[in-house]
């Protein structure tokens, strides 16, 4: 009696329980006269790639050795198809042409160059430098050091190197003009550096 309730609660608690292997079915070769299997695969055609015939292994090997890529078209083709086979057959058009078209007829890109990254030398147009805002005080300080607004950082300290040159004691002499223009230039430097235009 017990043993009858073991037999009938016996299972099989694996996780992947064993099955059996299939049988893999044997493919034919595709040469008709031959009887081996067919267990390599040969292109169909050069416009079938993905597509594969079954050969045996000598016949495998035969059908490579025959087999021509090429085979039906011109040196043109040829030429151009190795061409392609540069870039990976993708399609491909000159840079910064906004018009041309791309070799294998995809729709035009088109971008917008606003840097001028991409155009020739002599289509590019010098950047501009940026617009400065000064306020009244900035202003003054730029006229003691007889600049523009538009003066760039190193055109202002050149000027004020300059102007301590000129006006500094030990090259005047002792004059009281020079020296009373000298603490202007000072004061307009200190200025604008303490606004960060230098």
């Amino acid at each position: 009696m017990q043993r009858a309730v073991h037999s009938r609660f016996k299972r099989d608690i694996r996780i992947k329980p064993e099955r059996p292997e299939p049988k893999p079915s044997a493919r034919a070769c595709a040469r008709p006269d031959c009887a081996k299997e067919g267990s390599h695969p040969v292109p169909r055609s050069r416009d079938h790639l993905n597509e594969h015939l079954w050969f045996c292994l000598e016949h495998a090997r035969a059908h490579n050795e025959s087999w021509d890529y090429f085979r039906g078209m011109s040196e043109a083709q040829i030429e151009a198809f190795r061409d392609e086979a540069m870039i990976g057959h993708r399609p491909t058009w000159p840079l910064g042409k906004r018009t041309a078209r791309p070799h294998n007829g995809f729709a035009n890109h088109q971008f917008d160059d606003g840097l001028g990254v991409f155009s020739s030398t002599s289509e590019r147009v010098p950047p501009r430098p940026p617009e400065r805002h000064v306020t009244g005080m900035q202003e003054r300080a730029l006229d003691v050091l007889n600049l523009d607004a538009s003066a760039t950082l190193h055109q202002i300290k050149a000027r004020y190197k300059e102007l301590v040159k000129r006006f500094h004691p030990d090259a005047n002499g002792g004059d009281r003009g020079a020296e009373e223009r000298l603490k202007q230039v000072i004061k307009a430097y200190g200025v604008l550096r303490a606004s960060g235009l230098t």
